[in-house]
């Protein structure tokens, strides 16, 4: 018998190519966004006289068109905002329940769901898609915040033009499109409007053959855009827009009212500092973020040597660090041992470098792949589904409750050196659900302690650690490193690949005392792009 006849096939292999991702340096500013799109529209605003946070607010509301699935009109978030000679600052828009919501209305199967968290099962899934999913819609507040506080004074023309200009010309319809949309179909197809715009003839959108991909139009988003650059940015939350927003909530069974709306306020509080090693500083949003999670890892990482190298030693380190981590944060979740994400994450990460040093770090979403899937017809906004950070468990330290807010796993952070904590070097983020930590802190590591810069850190193979039982390992890390992991316990071995996404997606933009930044996005991520402006 031939040896062949015993022959096993290796793993699917499901990109055989090496990729790099190119970055972008200068001394006029930089924006890195998971969306060239949305980059472009802060870099003309940067070109216009605009500053970070004004660069910021275009490029998020940019985003509502060029990469809808993962934030916009109808999501939260956190930023960072750090101005060279003065402290951090945090702009606090993160997720609300309504006034309105009722813990009751999220009865239990008594089975455990495994989709971003691993809950218990709610009855239809209500607290997953649909409209009692949504939590109040913040993002507009935070952005409105963040220019009337940090910016230059830009009017609404300016900061809302380009996202009007995409909005109008509509959502590229090209394979990652198809791919994104295609993942969520099953539950776009609920929703009349959402079906609609992303399932033409119920079917995901597919790009020609041959060819340019066309564009997709968004409902009514162009016109909403368009009103809230007239009409101001509050509109969304106590005029015409918020009375259009409050007749699809109460169409279609939101608890979502008037007051929740006129409610909303993002706001500004101090910047959570953590120590890194005593050679630097790490301004984080503190709160309900990952950022308590993140001081205790760095607290643990700062016994790991790293004189020797980035080798197997320092990643068991930090695999032990991370894994420690998220027990005491997942038992104070509720979530119990082992709770794991695995289903596709949502949420963006922009970071943006002005000329005169301003850094602007936000992190931004819709919670699970394009949210709620629920797009409101009076208005093209694609909703959130907030409630899922939420513990479903009546009496659990994260349960559903009127007003209260969640922990969620964003992790904005700018970087000093210790003992100058006005002038920032670095600032970064990720997207990616719980997989944001692990992501963040590599990146974080490998420019802090090993030296690299973002685009070379950028470029190195990470592990991700998600929760205390496992981790999840590039195979490019090597067989050293990999050998010295399964040593500690259950290791999975993957791609980094477009889809399964397997790691979370990291921009950093450092600045040095030249003045001179350089900015990278995810090197997976087909769309983004870190992009330097004109001097």
């Amino acid at each position: 018998m031939s040896d062949l006849a015993a022959y096993l096939p290796p793993p699917h292999t499901i990109q055989h190519w090496s990729l790099s991702k190119p970055g972008a340096s200068g001394r006029g500013g930089i924006v890195a966004s998971q969306s060239r799109a949305a980059a472009e529209a802060g870099v003309a605003v940067l070109e216009a006289g605009g500053n970070a946070a004004d660069a910021a607010v275009a490029a998020a509301f940019a985003l509502a068109t060029a990469e809808p699935w993962n934030s916009g009109l109808g999501g939260i978030g956190f930023a960072i905002v750090h101005k060279p000679g003065a402290a951090p600052k945090v702009v606090d828009f993160g997720p609300v329940a309504p006034a309105g919501v009722d813990p009751a209305a999220y009865p239990l199967t008594g089975k455990w769901k495994q989709d971003l968290f691993a809950w218990p099962e709610v009855v239809g899934d209500v607290n997953i898609h649909g409209p009692l999913s949504f939590v109040i819609p913040s993002s507009v507040a935070g952005y409105d915040l963040l220019r009337t506080e940090f910016g230059t004074g830009m009017g609404l023309d300016a900061l809302l033009g380009p996202a009007i200009a995409l909005a109008r010309r509509g959502l590229a319809q090209d394979w990652f499109t198809t791919l994104k949309v295609s993942a969520s179909a099953k539950v776009l197809r609920l929703y009349e409007e959402s079906a609609r715009i992303y399932l033409p003839d119920g079917l995901p959108p597919n790009p020609p053959y041959q060819g340019k991909p066309g564009f997709l139009q968004q409902g009514a988003l162009a016109e909403t855009l368009t009103r809230l650059r007239d009409k101001g940015l509050r509109d969304f939350y106590e005029g015409g827009l918020a009375a259009d927003l409050v007749a699809d909530f109460q169409a279609m069974g939101s608890v979502i009212g008037a007051a929740d709306l006129a409610g909303c306020r993002a706001v500004v509080r101090e910047a959570m500092p953590i120590d890194w090693r005593g050679t630097h500083t790490i301004h984080t949003a503190g709160g309900l973020t990952a950022a308590p999670t993140m001081a205790a890892v760095v607290k643990e990482m700062a016994r790991l040597p790293v004189s020797a190298g980035l080798g197997a030693d320092w990643y068991r380190g930090f695999a032990r660090a991370m894994r420690g981590g998220y027990a005491d944060r997942l038992t104070g979740l509720g979530a119990g041992e082992g709770a794991k994400e695995t289903a596709e994450t949502c949420t963006t990460h922009l970071t943006v470098c002005d000329g005169d040093g301003m850094m602007v770090t936000v992190t931004t979403t819709l919670l699970s792949s394009m949210g709620s899937r629920v797009v409101l017809p009076r208005t093209g906004v694609l909703m959130n589904n907030g409630m899922m950070w939420f513990d479903p468990q009546p009496g659990s330290a994260n349960a559903i409750r009127p007003g209260a807010r969640p922990l969620c796993n964003m992790s904005p952070v700018t970087v000093t050196r210790a003992g100058e904590d006005t002038n920032p070097i670095l600032a970064g983020g990720a997207s990616g659900g719980r997989r944001i930590l692990a992501s963040v802190m590599q990146m974080l590591a490998f420019q802090l302690d090993f030296g690299m810069g973002p685009e070379a850190a950028a470029h190195t193979p990470r592990i991700d650690v998600s929760g205390p039982d496992s981790v999840t390992a590039d195979r490019r890390v090597g067989d050293e490193v990999l050998g010295g992991l399964a040593q500690d316990g259950g290791l999975e071995v993957v791609e980094h690949a477009v889809l399964p996404v397997n790691f979370a997606c990291p921009n950093f933009v450092a600045r040095d005392g030249n003045g001179v930044a350089e900015g990278i996005t995810d090197v997976m991520s087909p769309w983004s792009a870190a992009l330097a402006a004109k001097t």
